[in-house]
């Protein structure tokens, strides 16, 4: 039986020292989430996340969902019991805005919240995560009218929500949909088609499930540029808004997965099924792309989160687990064997993973300050920059975060040697969790592309630009601070590798696209070193300046972060230059062999 502590003191250390949350007062719904208020949220979602979701993981894993021959699906044992509490708690409703039913608090503290939940329990958390991800595209995107039917009954949990985009024949490429929209008199419309992979697309948890279906409606052109966003609810709204007549979609099928068994991911039949219009015709994929990046984000926390949860467990094993004596000389005399966390390669196990737990939760919550800067700040300049920051930084955070996330869970499992590869003591979950998260919302070779082919030349490389100076900044704020160099060696010389690659990008692949293909990867992963690495000078220097104030009875914490900091320097950081090597060797051997010979 695997446990989990929700990580509250290192989180609120990130919020309150590192990002220092109380000077941004002034953005909306900043100034309601006060020291005290963030404790008690995080203090609050740490509870249930430990007491009730943490011990469903592994009934939904074992039990799995149930598809029924009238096209219903029943969800694992307690699975609903705990989602009416989340919802009556309020927790899907935290950072949205009021006038829609939500609490208007930071999106950043929800981040936070998030881990948590997802780290107990991922499947479950997919649940709250998708219907979120609906409510924040039709609050950009849908009429007024849409926006007060649907989005409150979201925010209360009494109604879910759902994204439709991969069929049988095109999951990355959209522009080869073939699920149909007629219009009709009424100024609805009829939708036929088949979506697979539908995460909670069928459940007994909520009322009704909104489903946002992209379709392409009769005569609209061919390619992406042809795609519409549909409202297609579960049951459609009775005259007083409330769920009435069942619309015409089933769920015809459940796949059978590796993990998340305890979400239904489901096979999707629409049959003439009324929708409704989400904005303009042939817009729907911008539409959509809000509730994919929230999505795409969703997902890097996942990845952070099952590295969260297997450290917890590795880590607790190794203290307990007897097995042989250190090389150095005994530790435990008075047992028959030392425990295994006395060996160099387990801690270089724990370390490895700790090192990137810690530094991955503090660029989540970075990254979302910098969305909700994006959201809420009345300053153009300022909004602008932190919208530029979240494009460039989204595919570094989805793949990066699961890539590593799920290397994590591995490494995690090893340290249980042989029964970890068993069920009895449930690591093995995290492993088959993890792997899904560098899949879905666009795999991770996707988002290195992306990065490479979309971000970084994006209104002439004003982004990267912008990140090159505000990392380079802090370097050099600290370039003659002798406590600060450790990290701060490390960082610069990882940063000056990352703008050498990003020029032979801009030398070598344009006149050669493979060039970026084969480079995309590398450079994603090299972009994620100098973000982790960053967010580890900016947590030393507060540890160093906290410890020098007196530590107010955090000493120990303090010099903890700070030894961890410094192996993530001399260990991991140095890996930017294996990452710029390969980038530098181009794509000729990568593309010279015949389709044939592989």
């Amino acid at each position: 039986m695997t446990t989990y502590r929700a990580p509250v003191e290192d989180s609120l250390f990130v919020l309150n020292d590192v990002l220092q949350i109380q000077k941004y007062n002034n953005l909306p719904g900043f100034a309601d989430a006060t020291p005290d208020m963030i404790e008690a949220i995080l203090a609050e979602a740490g509870k249930l996340a430990e007491e009730v979701l943490h011990p469903l993981n592994a009934v939904g894993d074992l039990e799995g969902c149930t598809w029924h021959e009238d096209h219903t699906v029943s969800t694992p044992k307690g699975f609903k019991e705990a989602y009416d509490l989340y919802s009556e708690s309020g927790w899907g409703a935290l950072p949205f805005p009021e006038e829609y039913g939500g609490q208007g608090l930071p999106a950043t503290l929800n981040t936070a919240v998030q881990e948590f939940t997802m780290s107990a329990n991922m499947a479950f958390s997919m649940y709250p995560g998708l219907t979120g991800g609906a409510a924040a595209a039709l609050i950009e995107h849908a009429s007024e009218e849409q926006k007060q039917a649907y989005v409150p009954k979201m925010m209360s949990g009494e109604w879910s929500g759902t994204m439709n985009l991969t069929e049988p024949h095109c999951g990355t490429d959209l522009g080869m949909m073939r699920t149909k929209a007629v219009p009709q008199e009424d100024g609805t419309y009829k939708i036929t088609g088949q979506k697979i992979w539908i995460s909670a697309g069928e459940h007994d948890m909520t009322q009704n499930i909104i489903h946002l279906v992209l379709a392409r409606i009769e005569g609209a052109p061919e390619g992406v540029d042809g795609i519409s966003l549909f409202i297609a609810p579960k049951y459609l709204l009775d005259a007083d808004g409330n769920p009435g007549e069942r619309n015409t979609m089933t769920c015809g099928s459940l796949e059978h997965k590796m993990g998340i068994n305890g979400n239904a991911t489901c096979v999707m039949n629409y049959e003439e099924a009324t929708g409704f219009l989400v904005g303009k015709e042939h817009r729907g994929l911008k539409a959509m792309f809000v509730m994919m990046n929230e999505a795409r984000l969703g997902v890097g926390i996942q990845g952070l989160a099952q590295s969260e949860v297997a450290y917890q467990n590795a880590a607790d094993w190794a203290r307990e687990r007897l097995q042989g004596r250190s090389i150095s000389g005994v530790k435990f005399p008075e047992q028959k064997a030392d425990p295994i966390i006395v060996h160099p390669d387990i801690r270089r196990i724990l370390m490895t993973i700790r090192s990137f737990n810690e530094a991955g939760r503090a660029f989540l919550l970075w990254s979302s300050l910098k969305g909700d800067i994006s959201r809420r700040s009345e300053d153009a300049e300022a909004q602008q920059a932190a919208h530029d920051f979240m494009e460039l930084l989204t595919p570094v955070i989805k793949g990066v975060l699961t890539d590593k996330g799920f290397d994590n869970t591995v490494m995690a499992q090893q340290v249980f040697g042989g029964t970890g590869y068993t069920k009895d003591q449930g690591v093995e979950q995290f492993v088959r969790d993890a792997r899904i998260a560098m899949v879905y919302e666009g795999a991770n070779g996707i988002q290195a592309l992306d990065l490479v082919g979309r971000k970084l030349p994006s209104k002439g490389g004003r982004a990267v630009q912008a990140y090159f100076k505000e990392v380079g900044k802090f370097c050099s704020k600290h370039k003659d601070n002798e406590a600060m160099a450790p990290y701060i060696a490390p960082l610069s010389k990882a940063l000056s590798d990352l703008q050498a690659a990003t020029m032979w990008l801009v030398q070598h692949g344009m006149s050669n696209p493979d060039n970026a293909g084969a480079a995309s990867t590398d450079y994603m992963h090299l972009f994620g070193l100098v973000a982790l690495g960053h967010m580890w000078a900016l947590m030393a220097e507060t540890a160093q300046e906290k410890l020098a104030e007196g530590a107010n009875g955090s000493t120990q914490f303090l010099e903890n972060k700070l030894v961890t900091g410094k192996f993530f320097m001399e260990r991991i950081i140095p890996e930017s230059t294996t990452h710029l090597v390969r980038i530098q060797t181009g794509c000729d051997t990568m593309m010279e062999l015949d389709a044939e010979a592989f």
